[in-house]
């Protein structure tokens, strides 16, 4: 009797760029996709940071590189990735927020957050899917989303907006993509302690206020999203494209 095989999870001989990949949620799916065999290559606007973690990667026996650009110059961006091969999973990572109530947003607070968490994501998506194509590669798409994509939260219209918006790119891509055999998904975590949401959940009342809507009790941490985006990358998930993983320990369930 011959019976079914597990797909493999294993990265190895595949590459990956991830952007936003010098701290929190950024470099620790680099160091996944590293830890499961992939050549990294990390790219954030801080030289020092994504240098430090590339060489810690490789003292470890990994293979990574860094590069410093700002994923907002699409241009860039786009040059950047001529110089390369075309890449095998791409994990659009970069992102920011600006939490304040709808009526005291501004219109710098618009362009800055919509501007890096929905158009740079964006432009940033189809210059790696173009190079994709062109290198008939069959590859895995990965934005890193929100629960905040799928609910609402208060003092963060701005944020929602935007992970609302990948939401919708990220469907529209899987079916312009699925013909060339790349696939599109949302990774979307709830609060994790990182350093861009350390400052907020600092605060104890707002603490306990994300704690309570939580079912499993606790608060993320950035190894629990690792595991998730192994599989997204991998072969393990080649039939699954424009749907979202919810790593939100039950928060969007009722």
């Amino acid at each position: 009797m011959e019976l079914p095989r597990t797909p493999s999870f294993s990265l190895a001989g595949k590459s990956a760029l991830v952007t936003g990949a010098g701290r929190g949620i950024g470099l620790a799916l680099a160091a996944a996709l590293a830890g499961a065999g992939a050549a990294v290559t990390l790219l954030a606007r801080t030289h020092g940071e994504i240098d430090a973690a590339a060489q810690a990667l490789c003292a470890r026996g990994d293979q990574a590189d860094a590069v410093a650009l700002d994923v907002c110059n699409g241009p860039a961006f786009a040059a950047m990735l001529e110089t390369r091969p075309a890449y095998d999973i791409f994990v659009n990572n970069a992102g920011t927020n600006r939490p304040k109530p709808f009526t005291d947003v501004t219109e710098d607070d618009f362009d800055v957050v919509l501007g890096l968490n929905l158009r740079a994501a964006f432009f940033a998506a189809q210059a790696v899917a173009r190079g994709m194509i062109a290198g008939g590669v069959r590859g895995s798409i990965l934005h890193v989303s929100s629960q905040m994509g799928h609910v609402g939260g208060a003092n963060r219209s701005l944020y929602c907006a935007s992970k609302f918006a990948i939401e919708g790119l990220n469907k529209a891509m899987a079916l312009d993509l699925a013909g060339h055999g790349i696939r599109s998904n949302t990774l979307c975590p709830t609060f994790i302690e990182t350093p861009m949401t350390r400052p907020f959940l600092a605060d104890a009342g707002f603490r306990a206020s994300v704690l309570a809507k939580i079912k499993l009790g606790r608060l993320g941490t950035v190894e629990d999203l690792m595991g998730a985006a192994i599989f997204l990358a991998s072969d393990a998930a080649s039939l699954i494209t424009g749907t979202s993983l919810l790593v939100d320990g039950g928060w969007t369930a009722e």
